[in-house]
């Protein structure tokens, strides 16, 4: 962002917000959606397989919840990514591989 800002000659006193800057420089952001499609290709290769990382990722493990505001799981990330509302049907879509590349690509292509 600070890039852009310098190539727009954007001073640091001028308060702009980073949406901002992005809409003058006719840019969107791109990190975090590669960032949520790697995640989703992970997820749906993990899941697939069935072992350890699959109940790490669904939270069917015993033990105790950690004191404080409870952390963002990764499944309900993607299913605001994704469209989707419930872990549910991101969970019978990752069975049918074509589906689930179908749905990555068009939440990447969204942009969301």
């Amino acid at each position: 962002m600070w890039f852009l800002r310098r190539m727009l000659r954007i001073p640091w006193t001028a308060k702009k917000t980073n949406e901002r800057v992005l809409n003058e420089a006719n840019k969107r952001r791109s990190l975090v959606r590669t960032i949520r499609k790697r995640q989703a290709t992970f997820l749906g290769h993990v899941m697939r397989r069935g072992k350890l990382e699959h109940l790490v990722t669904t939270e069917k493990f015993e033990g105790k919840r950690s004191r404080g505001r409870q952390r963002e799981k990764i499944m309900d990330g993607l299913a605001t990514w994704l469209g989707k509302g419930k872990v549910s049907d991101i969970l019978a879509a990752i069975k049918d591989r074509d589906l689930w590349r179908d749905m990555i690509a068009n939440a990447y292509k969204q942009g969301t």
